[in-house]
């Protein structure tokens, strides 16, 4: 698929009914991924999300996105279903620049007890200066 940004991503995906538990689902393109679901809805939610895993994931360590294929061209057999999966990456990729990263922070010894007898939350406390130091607002954070 080509470099750069796509903003949303179409895969097919079979929906696979011969277990009585509930529903697997591949995909025909990511041959080492499957997820599931005890629900049709359930297995479309969890298929959406496992996808947009695999998507980010792939972005994030450049690795080649393949191309999916047309829905005419996979065969299904008459205990599956295919459908398109959609996953829109502009969501997935601002989840991934905001996850937590962990940093070391050095204090004064004094100061740290008084922190861990009032049971201070250190990181909240970091976050909250940080905000206020750059002056941000949930409005301008980005």
């Amino acid at each position: 698929m080509k470099k750069g940004k796509t903003e949303r991503y179409f895969y097919p995906a079979i929906f696979d009914y011969e277990d009585e538990n509930g529903i697997t689902v591949s995909f025909p393109d990511l041959p080492d991924y499957v997820t599931e679901g005890k629900s049709e809805e359930e297995a479309l939610i969890s298929a959406r999300n496992y996808l947009g895993c695999i998507l980010i994931g792939k972005e994030e360590d450049g690795e080649e996105i393949p191309q999916p294929s047309s829905l005419k061209d996979i065969e299904v057999k008459s205990t599956q279903r295919l459908v398109y999966v959609d996953v829109y990456m502009p969501t997935l990729r601002f989840a991934s620049i905001n996850r937590s990263v962990s940093r070391t922070v050095t204090l004064p010894a004094w100061l740290n007890a008084i922190a861990i007898e009032k049971n201070v939350n250190f990181s909240q406390v970091l976050q909250e200066a940080l905000k206020k130091e750059f002056k941000f607002t949930n409005k301008n954070i980005f």
